[in-house]
Formats: structure tokens, sequence, C-alpha cells
């Protein structure tokens, strides 16, 4: 009751499209930052957000914090785009997922494991849990894949499927890393598809971090450590009451804060800025340390090839915010157009012409 209490505030909430649009962004950075921090990644919050907008994108000794954050970000970005589309939960997708969380955008989808994998204490090495064997894998993905469609076919609510979804992923454990944060994303897919995506505003992976002991110890549902020893038949209730008491904790987060911002309201942005999609954004951060890109640059920066960053280059020359500075075909340079330069952090100055 909570939980739809406080969606049912938020939906209405009017709210303008720039407070809409940070109450996204703040949402994506936290998730983005908290998920990957609960597997040890060590870049900080405003780390975080310097590479995802393209500020920072070395960091000494943690060129792997770096791709496992710009992975979570543009796998988060990718969820929301198959919820909004009501794209059906398959394998395939749940293999595409945690391809793009492990490697990145054009990698083709993840097989699933072929050998036993195990969880073990990280500072005693003691064993904690080992999943069930990779023969067993492909029955039993398959047989969650039908049972989220049935449960959803009879109106099961999208929170308990998220729940379930999340805990039976990391129970059969189906890749050797990645699954806690392929299961965190699935189970947010599951609520946007569900209707309980809040518009983005909100972040479970937070609330996780912020309890890893309370997260960790309502995943354990059974003190024996073996799937086949009664992992595969534990009462899952413990876990079901930890999640909807964190979703519903997240959901009563967000209604604050939209209400709060709602009241106060923020700075509006410029109408050409409210024109820019995240990638659009993430370019323009680009320029407060340059005054030119390449089409690599932008590649790079959006996780994309060279033929789709030429694309959108193309695309954005046609909208007016950026110019090309160098027609070559061979290394063409691209610059912002005037009216977009007060807009980035630290304006190149402008050359004088005779």
């Amino acid at each position: 009751m909570d939980i739809e209490a406080a969606r049912a505030v938020v939906e209405h909430t009017p709210l303008t499209p720039a407070v809409r649009d940070e109450l996204r962004r703040r949402a994506r950075l936290r998730s983005t930052h908290y998920s990957t921090r609960i597997e040890g990644n060590r870049l900080t919050l405003i780390e975080a957000q310097q590479v995802i907008e393209g500020q920072k994108t070395q960091f000494h000794s943690r060129e792997r914090d770096v791709r496992e954050v710009r992975n979570y970000w543009n796998a988060l970005l990718r969820v929301e785009e198959w919820a909004a589309r009501q794209t059906p939960l398959t394998e395939d997708l749940i293999r595409q997922l945690h391809a793009l969380v492990e490697k990145g955008p054009r990698t083709k989808p993840t097989p699933y494991r072929d050998g036993q994998n195990v969880i073990r204490e990280a500072a005693s090495g003691s064993l904690i849990y080992m999943p069930p064997e990779a023969k067993d894998v492909p029955g039993l993905m398959a047989a969650l894949v039908a049972w989220v469609s049935r449960a959803e076919k009879e109106n099961l609510p999208a929170p308990l499927i998220a729940a379930l979804i999340h805990y039976q992923f990391v129970t059969i454990h189906l890749y050797y890393d990645g699954n806690g944060r392929t299961a965190r994303l699935l189970a947010t897919f599951i609520l946007h598809r569900g209707g309980y995506g809040l518009s983005g505003f909100f972040s479970l992976e937070e609330h996780h971090a912020r309890d890893l002991d309370a997260y960790y110890h309502s995943l354990a549902v059974h003190p024996h450590h073996n799937y086949y020893e009664g992992r595969a038949e534990a009462d899952l209730t413990a876990w079901l009451e930890y999640f909807m008491s964190t979703l519903k904790d997240v959901f009563v987060a967000a209604r604050e804060e939209a209400l709060s911002l709602a009241e106060q309201g923020v700075q509006t942005e410029p109408e050409e800025m409210r024109r820019l999609d995240h990638r659009a954004r993430v370019v323009l951060a680009l320029f407060n340390q340059t005054d030119h890109i390449t089409t690599h640059q932008v590649a790079q920066a959006l996780g994309l090839s060279p033929r789709m960053a030429r694309v959108l280059l193309h695309d954005w020359v046609d909208a007016g915010w950026l110019e090309i500075a160098d027609p070559s075909n061979r290394k063409r340079i691209y610059g912002l157009s005037a009216k977009y330069r007060q807009y980035i952090g630290n304006p190149p100055a402008k050359t004088a012409r005779r």
C-alpha cells in the first residue's frame, strides 16, 4: 500500500521537463555508482559522474572501474529503452544484457557458463554458496523465463516478479562474473516494464549498497551452501519482505524528492538544452576540455562503433548544435555552434577574425 501510494503521488505531481530530467539523471547516476560499488568498484560518486559525462575518463590503475561504470550506465539506458517498448523477457535479452554489463556495446550475447563457479567470503576465502551445475543452467533459465511470462499473464504484481527474478538469477548464478549487476538491472527492467518505473526517479541499488549486510543476509535464505541441499526449495518470504520494504523506502524517498523539487523548483533549462538527449549531453561535456572533437572521441565516449558515431554527428550537425570545423573526409572534426558555447563549463576562447 505504501508503494502504491507513493507511486500515485509521483505520477500526479506536476513537474517541469527540466525537473524530470534532473531527477532521472540523479537516479541513474546513483544506480550506476552503487551497483558497481557493491561489486568492489573503487570510483567515488563524483568520479563516476565524471566518467559518465565524459569530463574525466582515465584514473590511474582503475581502468576496469571506469569500464564497469560506463558499461552499467549504458546497460541501464538500454533497459529503460527495452521496457518502454514493452520488449518481452527472453533468454536472449538476458544474455544481451549481461554482455552489455561485462563487455559493453557491440558484443555478442554472453553464453551461459560451461563449468562450476562458487561464491567465497572475500576475507577468509571460505565457501558461501555453490550454485547449480553448468548442465542444469539452461533448463533453469528456460523455466525462469517461462515463469515470468506466466506470472505477468496472471497479473502478479510487478514488484513481486522483480523480487523473484532477482533472487532466482543470483541463485542460478549463470555466469562467472557480473551476476549481481545483471540481476539488479533485470529487476529494474521488470519494474519499468510493469508500470513501476516511477519515471526513472529511483535507485534500488543505492539502498542495497547502504546496508550490504541486510542485502546479502536476505538473499541467503537457507543455511546450506549447496544449491541442491536446500537452496532450490527454500522459503523466500524473508527475501520478499526485504525487497518490498526496500522498494517502499525507495519509492517514498522519490516521492519526497519530487514534491520538494516541485515546490522549490529548479533552474529551468533553456529550450536548446532540453532538446539534447543523454548522448548529446555526454558529447557536449567533451567541449569542456577541447575546442574540437573527432568521430573517434565520440565513439569512445558513447561506447559506439565509428559508423554509429558518424550517423549521430551528422544528425547533430543537421540539428544545428554542432558544426563541421574541418570537412576532410579522412579526419573530420567538429566544433560547437555559437549558441551552445554558453552552456559548457569552460567555453573555449573565440578566435579573432580579420
